[in-house]
Order: C-alpha cells, then structure tokens, then sequence
C-alpha cells in the first residue's frame, strides 16, 4: 500500500503571491483534499510581501475553514532574529529557538489570539524555518497548542506532551515510500513554472494517495523515544548541511 501524502502550505499572508495559490487550490480540489494553512499572525517579513494586501484576507480564509481547510500559527512576524536550529536544525536561523521562554510565550499567545479573534482558533503550530527549541514546545503546551507540524517519521508521534506531524525527509523518496503518512510542503510564494508543472505531476501521479489534513490529524501518534529523537536531530542536521553543500 502506498504512502498517504497530507499536504501543508506555508507563508499564508495578505500579501502572498494570491496567483499561485489559486493554481494550487485548483489541484487540491481536482485531487478532492483539504491542505493545512500557516498563516503568519502579523507578518513583518518583506520577503513575504509579493502584492498588495487583500482586505478581505481572513474572509476568504473562513471560506475556507468552512469547506474544510486546517489552519496553523505560522510563527508570530516571521522574523529570524536568531542563528539557531534548535531541535529540528533544517535551518540555521529561526524566529523562537534561542529566543528566552517568555518572550516567546508571549509571541505565541499574540500570535493565537489574532487568529482567534479572525475566526481561525487553532492549536497547531508551524514553525518559521522549523526553527523551535524546548522552551518553544513548553511555551506551546501553556498556551494549549497541542500539535506541531514538523519531525520525520511515518506516523504522527507524542514528544512532550505534544502531537508532531512528520513531513516529508526527501520527497521523491516520500511519495514512493509504503505506508504510514508524510506531509508534502508547499510555499507559493516561490513557485516558479517550471514547479507549476513539477506539481501539476504530483498530483496527477500520486492524487490517489493524498488525503485531507484533517485525515490526518485523525490518526493515532505513537511514542517517539529518545533513540528517534536523535536520529530525526542528526537526519535535519545532515540535510541542512548537504543543502549548503549543493548551494
């Protein structure tokens, strides 16, 4: 049986590349799947900045919450302000790990309470950089965000009181893998053509097996131990460095 594909876009902003997003959408309705939306609360990045911001922003996300979408507090401004890691060091920069724990706390807590007040209530959280530290996860669990949408793995699994949702190590070797579930993640801001049509693929060849986040989050985490708490360390690390290799 092949692997289920859950899909996560990240960078979703007033002032996001609005086209691509469309195009995805496209694909996820064709596909019959909802994907899970980080919205960054109060983004300060100019990197993000791809048009002019659309008023009806958050209108259109409960649209959408309404037809099923998942959502996630993607970070608080989306500001790296620190050259860390932290426990999923992909990156080595990141807007919480480093961060003192109530500083980041109390990002946390704006950051819940904007979207709440939006009509987006969520406990999941999506990290800038998938840059978060210990002090992140405890600052999470106070606030009641429960879920984390980062890690390697083939099924959800419990660290710290909290519900980690893989995504995927090496794509091509994720949508091909044999059960369990992966996240295929999506950043439209930086879709270029040449992607539309690397996508357009995707889904034609692997639709059958993606589902709805919402699926996902159904699905019963088992218990991450040490050992794999190390393994996942070193396989980001390993990454991140052979990214900087290539680059």
């Amino acid at each position: 049986m092949g692997r289920k594909i859950a899909v996560r876009m990240d960078d979703i902003t007033p002032d996001m590349n609005w086209e691509n997003f469309r195009f995805f959408q496209d694909l996820f309705e064709k596909a019959g799947i909802t994907p899970l939306l980080g919205i960054v609360p109060e983004s300060r990045d100019r990197k993000l900045c791809c048009e002019n911001p659309h008023e009806d922003f958050y209108e259109v996300m409960r649209r959408l919450k309404e037809q099923g979408y998942c959502f996630a507090i993607h970070g608080c401004y989306h500001l790296y302000t620190t050259k860390r890691g932290g426990l999923f060091p992909l990156n080595n920069s990141s807007e919480f790990a480093g961060v003192p724990y109530e500083k980041q706390k109390e990002m946390l807590c704006f950051g819940k309470r904007k979207l709440k007040e939006q009509g987006i209530d969520t406990d999941i959280f999506m990290a800038p950089a998938h840059s978060y530290d210990k002090n992140t996860l405890r600052a999470l669990k106070e606030l009641g965000i429960t879920k984390v949408t980062d890690g390697f793995g083939k099924e959800p699994y419990l660290y710290k009181g909290l519900t980690f949702y893989p995504i995927s190590f090496l794509l091509g070797r994720s949508l091909k893998g044999k059960g369990g579930v992966t996240t295929l993640v999506l950043h439209a801001n930086t879709v270029t053509e040449a992607d539309r049509d690397r996508y357009r693929r995707i889904f034609e060849e692997y639709g059958k097996n993606m589902i709805s986040y919402s699926e996902y989050l159904e699905r019963t985490p088992v218990r991450r131990r040490p050992p794999g708490r190390i393994l996942e360390y070193l396989l980001a690390k390993g990454k991140f460095l052979a990214g900087r290799i290539r680059r």
